[in-house]
């Protein structure tokens, strides 16, 4: 009795390759990898990835259009901001989940090979780089607007600047990938720092009410909340004729034995 169950007890456990397979087989599942992947070196860091996520967010337009936009359309441009926000966060949020089901170096033209085929890959990746080209445009020729608030510098021609910025950004992106990750981290931060100094002035200025300017009565103008419903409120232009409601007009019907037309 005891030998036996010593024997017993000794005896290894018999393998179980069904159940090691079908882990393996699983876990293959989830790395699913894209052919686009393959040749890229992943040296980016998670800072990297979070500061060029939240500097690719503060674009030119927030520099340079939204106070020209705000002084001509009043405090009602935070509609147009909100509408804008709604959709971008729900194409953003779409495409997180897309890319926690399945990371890929394509971005959505990989997904769009995998939902709609090589054709709708071929005609997003190409809109995607008609898109940027107009972009990257935009945006040197913003700098060199930029360059161009001072004095010194206005005897420089635009296209001058707008050649150089675009050289650099040319060779940032021709770097290795550690360089431009370091590059756009420290670019992304200077944005991030510029904003919340932006802020931290408006708030104090709004505060103590400061002084910023002279309308063109000569009245002083201060900083403040009055500013919202002043200067004609909310909308000063007023709804367009074009997006308001038109009242609605009666049919004109024409009945048998009658030479006029009836309205109903």
């Amino acid at each position: 009795m005891t030998e036996s169950a010593s024997s017993s007890s000794s005896a290894p456990s018999s393998p179980q390759p069904d159940s090691s397979r079908a882990s393996t087989d699983s876990l293959q599942g989830d790395l699913v990898q894209d052919r686009g992947d393959a040749g890229y070196n992943k040296s980016l860091k998670n800072r990297h990835l979070q500061m060029i996520a939240i500097g690719g967010s503060i674009g030119t337009g927030l520099f340079m259009g939204a106070g020209g936009r705000l002084k001509e359309g009043g405090a009602g441009l935070m509609f147009a901001y909100a509408v804008c926000g709604v959709f971008a966060f729900l194409m953003v949020r779409a495409l997180g989940e897309l890319a926690i089901r399945r990371p890929s170096s394509g971005a959505f033209v990989s997904y769009a090979r995998e939902f709609l085929g090589e054709k709708g890959a071929y005609i997003t990746g190409w809109f995607f780089f008609l898109d940027w080209s107009v972009t990257v445009m935009a945006d040197i020729t913003a700098v060199a607007l930029y360059l161009h608030y001072w004095k010194n510098l206005q005897i420089v021609p635009q296209w001058v600047f707008a050649l150089v910025a675009l050289v650099l950004v040319f060779i940032l992106n021709m770097l290795n990938v550690k360089m431009f990750g370091e590059a756009e981290f420290w670019f992304a931060l200077i944005k991030v720092a510029a904003i919340v100094s932006f802020m931290v002035v408006a708030v104090v200025a709004i505060i103590l009410g400061l002084h910023t300017g002279t309308a063109s009565n000569g009245d002083a103008i201060t900083a403040g909340t009055h500013n919202i419903l002043g200067n004609g409120g909310v909308l000063p232009r007023r709804i367009p004729d074009r997006l308001r409601p038109r009242p609605r007009r009666g049919l004109r019907l024409r009945r048998h034995g009658d030479g006029g037309g009836g309205r109903r």
